[in-house]
């Protein structure tokens, strides 16, 4: 009984020894990962990339390192000068990931925080070099073509670095405090030069108008002179029974005249006098 019991205890060690050693002999490479492999025995760090799944090792001579190699976002702030020595705000946002087939190289060189040493160093470049090529202005009316440039300028810079991005934008961009009051006086100054261009344009508009007027009334005096050459003065009666009749419609229409007729001189034959109008105004 002992026997059976000594031998059993001796099976369960093995077994336990066994799977003990097949788990030190796997590896696994997760979704979106990368590994590749440490040789201590094969000189450092193999050319080959593990790809996604269960692998196999040597315990104690090869060693994993597994690399994340989905696309991350990363925003690099920069404080730097335009062509005309204003200071500038800008923060940049990338989408980078690193080269599958370039992971060898960039553990060898960099390390696993390549990422910390290499985006700030070369977004502060990029940022500083392209944007020192335009003025403040510049930076505002052609911000897509700046924003062009430093993509371009950044996937090129990358590349040396085993880095890809698949996107490059700027997502923020201030200026000085010197700088934005330049422009609020800038804009304050052409608002008052259209103002006044508006004045003039007002005044010259009167200026044709009281001419035209005044060529009207020369050429309505003129042929009233005429008229009055051919016919005398029966336009002169015509136009004062026309004013009568405009004042006598007035008076007719207004509250405050009381129309008070003459009686007194009904019997005398000459066919009453004038009347009288009184106006009852405050």
């Amino acid at each position: 009984m002992q026997a059976a019991l000594s031998r059993l205890s001796r099976l369960s060690a093995v077994g336990a020894t066994g799977v003990f050693t097949v788990s030190q002999c796997l590896y696994n490479v997760d979704g979106g990962e990368r590994a590749v492999m440490f040789d201590q025995l094969r000189g450092g760090v193999r050319p080959d990339v593990s790809g996604e799944g269960t692998h196999f090792l040597i315990p104690g001579i090869q060693r994993p390192i597994i690399f994340d190699v989905r696309t991350k976002p990363r925003e690099i702030p920069s404080v730097t000068g335009t062509k005309d020595l204003q200071m500038v705000n800008i923060k940049l946002r990338v989408l980078w990931r690193p080269m599958i087939d370039e992971l060898p190289k960039l553990y060898r060189e960099l390390g696993t925080d390549f990422d910390e040493r290499v985006l700030p160093s070369i977004g502060n470049e990029v940022l500083k070099s392209v944007v020192a090529q335009y003025n403040a202005e510049e930076l505002l009316s052609k911000r897509a073509e700046v924003s062009a440039r430093i993509k371009s300028e950044m996937i090129k810079r990358a590349k040396t670095f085993h880095l890809e991005f698949d996107d490059v934008a700027i997502t923020h961009l201030t200026f000085g405090r010197e700088f934005m009051n330049a422009i609020e006086a800038k804009q304050v100054a052409s608002q008052e030069a259209e103002r006044q261009q508006w004045v003039v344009k007002r005044a010259e508009q009167e200026r044709m108008a009281v001419v035209t007027r005044a060529e009207g009334e020369a050429e309505a005096a003129s042929i009233i002179t005429k008229a009055m050459e051919k016919t005398g003065n029966a336009i002169v009666e015509v136009r004062r029974i026309d004013a009568a009749k405009e004042i006598a419609g007035k008076l007719a229409n207004s509250r405050n005249i009381v129309y008070l007729p003459n009686t007194s001189g009904s019997g005398n034959g000459n066919g009453g006098g004038a009347n009288l109008l009184l106006g009852l105004d405050k």
